[in-house]
């Protein structure tokens, strides 16, 4: 089952279902639904699945995918009221094969027998990071990229800050989480999403990755509500005046990882102040695949399109400028 999160016509927010039968474009819209978050916390008072809340609704009229993409209706498959409570974080070095693009970006002198901090966070991925069920495996890179504010709805374009050296995509899942009353993390599904981060500041110094990584994403178009999937193999472009300059495919899934979804979850959620019930968590899974890697250096008007099997419509976003609300010497003394 697929979710997309939308304005009608009428500016009213809406919540349909996608995918009915093989049919991609047509969005059954659910009664008396505003929200993803609403009906997620129903269901874990009502201690059944979305889908049986989902079931529960019931449908109201249609409208299609091809309309509130083009016409710019679209919303995050998953929000909160409170940008505050919406908290967008990641994890790096998570999938085979990715650490050869981060180390090429870190690399250093070294002998033989040492590695760069990147190759030993990947290897004890590789070697610790699918424990059995149950148990605490190696813990991944983490980063924070903001709350709510920094997320742009799909079709909405991503930011470059003035302050910026690099606006570079990351195509990766990600994964969509609300805190119950009991304060346990409940699953609401995945999404296709593009964390966007400034490999040129992390290029710079590892200890800037921090930095690097608090800029825009967005996620979506939908939300999969379900397992989480073996095998995903998507597809990245770029396109410059309307014409594809970088396309490469990527790969994720749980094959495709280093880690078990259960442990990054574990590493996560092990936090007692990520456990503030009503909470949302929008957490990114990483990728194996940049564009900057390849030498790409994007510009203001480039537009990332990230696109698999399975998830629905891709997820497109254009780069525009943003100049820094702050100079240096305008913070206000009281």
């Amino acid at each position: 089952m697929r979710l997309l999160q939308f304005k009608l016509a009428s500016g009213q927010r809406a919540v349909g279902i996608t995918g009915i039968d093989g049919d991609d474009n047509t969005v059954k819209i659910l009664k008396q639904t505003d929200s993803v978050i609403s009906l997620a916390n129903a269901a874990i008072v009502a201690k059944h699945s979305l889908a049986a809340e989902v079931a529960k609704r019931g449908t109201e009229g249609t409208d299609s995918v091809s309309a509130i993409l083009s016409e710019g209706r679209a919303l995050p498959p998953v929000d909160h009221p409170d940008p505050a409570h919406w908290f967008v974080s990641g994890t790096g070095l998570t999938h085979l094969g990715s650490a050869t693009t981060r180390d090429s970006m870190h690399h250093k002198l070294a002998n033989e027998e040492s590695l760069t901090d990147s190759m030993k966070i990947f290897k004890w991925g590789v070697d610790g990071g699918k424990p059995a069920s149950g148990e605490i495996g190696s813990q991944p890179e983490w980063f924070y990229k903001g709350n709510g504010e920094s997320v742009v709805a799909p079709g909405a374009a991503l930011p470059w800050p003035s302050f910026a050296e690099d606006a570079g995509e990351e195509p990766e899942l990600a994964a969509l989480y609300v805190i119950g009353p009991d304060r346990k993390p409940y699953r609401i599904g995945f999404a296709l999403g593009n964390e966007y981060s400034d490999h040129v500041m992390e290029q710079r110094n590892y200890l800037y990755l921090a930095h690097s990584k608090l800029r825009y994403s967005s996620y979506g178009p939908e939300v999969v509500v379900g397992d989480f999937p073996q095998h995903v193999e998507g597809n990245t472009q770029i396109l410059r005046d309307g014409k594809v300059i970088w396309e490469k495919p990527f790969l994720s899934g749980a094959q495709n990882m280093s880690h078990t979804l259960e442990n990054l979850e574990f590493h996560h959620f092990k936090y007692e102040q990520f456990l503030t019930p009503g909470d949302l968590h929008v957490h990114f899974f990483g990728t194996a695949t940049l564009s900057f890697a390849d030498g790409i250096r994007t510009q203001l008007g480039d537009v990332f399109r990230i696109s698999a099997p399975g998830f629905g419509a891709a997820l497109s976003n254009p780069i525009a400028a943003l100049e820094t609300r702050n100079a240096p010497g305008s913070v206000v003394q009281l």
